[in-house]
């Protein structure tokens, strides 16, 4: 085989109904695998990390069979990986695609950073404004402390 006939790409199979989750920068794959509980789908699941991309310089990718994300799951994979876009797959075609974004208020899905929070004493629910969307700050209602991105832990 000469150089000009080398195969440069890997084609994967395409799946019937579910989800692509792409434009995931590379560092954050396995953390949003890790935040969705990915590893314990018992469905297909396809992930690629360090994928070129023009976009991005290099991107990740994760194709979920049979799995819808809910509105939850989608603000967790918001805050690790803003720039992901969501791809609906049904019966092999694409019925939608859109940017995830992250929301105002952050409920239920990230723990306080605090550990004199109320939130971590006793069964109460969390709830955060988000105060800086670019470098993912987020206000908790009941303590006012900050968690930043670097110190958020997932429900």
């Amino acid at each position: 085989m000469s150089k000009k006939e080398i195969r440069k790409e890997l084609k994967v199979s395409a799946i019937e109904n579910g989800t692509v989750i792409d434009h995931i920068p590379s560092h954050s794959v396995f953390q949003v695998i890790r935040i969705l509980n990915l590893a314990e789908y018992p469905n297909q699941l396809l992930v690629a990390t360090n994928l070129e991309s023009q976009k991005m310089g290099k991107k990740g990718i994760i194709k979920v069979r049979n799995k819808f994300f809910v509105p939850q799951e989608i603000n967790k994979i918001a805050l690790v990986a803003p720039s992901a876009t969501l791809i609906i797959i049904k019966d092999f075609n694409v019925t939608e695609k859109k940017q995830v974004k992250i929301p105002n208020q952050v409920e239920k899905i990230v723990k306080c950073f605090n550990p004199n929070c109320i939130t971590n004493n006793e069964e109460m629910e969390t709830l955060f404004s988000v105060i800086d969307k670019k470098d993912l700050k987020l206000r908790c209602r009941y303590c006012e402390k900050i968690t930043a991105k670097n110190n958020m832990t997932f429900f």
